[in-house]
């Protein structure tokens, strides 16, 4: 197994000279990233889900062992708010099939005020083929109970596992693989992280999911270009741990913009 490295999107104007080199066109960048990184988290889909031949393409555009995990559109999570799942799930199961074998996990991400509601939630994960696999991020505390832990078991989905400025989330173990997202980390230039906080996530993993750990790890904090040296920084410390991290960029190659 490997854990699978990358970060949450691959469009953002900070990282021109940080991430991408000058003289490379915006309309390249995805072929850019995939050259350094093997998996990438499509965060835009989340505000506008792409029609198919769009996930199409971006499957042509990257290579072979390129895998891209989506987050599901914030229709269903956000303004539906979980109701009524069926046709907002098999629209985006229909649109995100365009990248055949490239698409990884799913992430359903909740707003913060979405309080628990267990029904829903089973609804909306029932919704999804067994065969693919589905994260939940919770972002209200009221969720962390026993009944959503088992729910989650019953149905395979992982919880996804936030760090803000340290863990924000219980690190349950509810599938045989995991979800990690990183959304802001203490070190300097904010809202980069520091060595120890990278290191003690991969020890983390290493010890709660061991050697042969499956897990998908995405830094979401891209201001500045801090995302991309964070994922390189990431892998050293797993490779340390024991794990087996997918390819990612030389760290001396992303260079965060300095703070003001």
């Amino acid at each position: 197994m490997a854990i699978r490295i990358g970060t949450s999107g691959w469009q953002y104007g900070d990282w021109r000279g940080t991430f991408y080199r000058h003289g490379v066109p915006q309309a390249r960048w995805l072929e850019a990233y995939a050259d350094a990184f093997a998996t990438v988290e499509s965060n835009n889909a989340f505000y506008r889900l792409p029609e198919r031949r769009v996930f199409e393409a971006w499957a042509a555009r990257t290579p072979d062992d390129f895998v891209m995990a989506v987050k599901v559109s914030r229709f269903l999570t956000h303004v539906r708010r979980l109701r009524d799942p069926a046709e907002p799930v098999e629209r985006f199961l229909a649109r995100t099939e365009g990248l055949g074998p490239k698409l990884g996990p799913v992430l359903l991400q909740l707003p913060p005020q979405l309080r628990l509601d267990l029904d829903r939630l089973a609804a909306t994960l029932e919704r999804f083929p067994a065969t693919l696999r589905v994260a939940v991020e919770f972002r209200h505390p009221s969720w962390f109970v026993d009944p959503v832990r088992r729910l989650l078991e019953r149905s395979g989905a992982a919880l996804c596992l936030a760090d803000r400025r340290g863990p924000v989330t219980p690190t349950w173990r509810t599938a045989d693989w995991t979800y990690v997202r990183f959304h802001e980390g203490r070190a300097a230039p904010r809202p980069c992280y520091g060595r120890t906080a990278l290191r003690t996530w991969a020890d983390r993993l290493a010890g709660e999911w061991g050697p042969a750990a499956e897990a998908w790890v995405y830094f979401n904090n891209d201001p500045r270009g801090c995302a991309p040296r964070d994922a390189a920084r990431f892998a050293i410390a797993a490779r340390r741990a024991g794990l087996a991290p997918t390819r990612v960029p030389p760290v001396r190659a992303v260079r965060p913009r300095p703070g003001s």
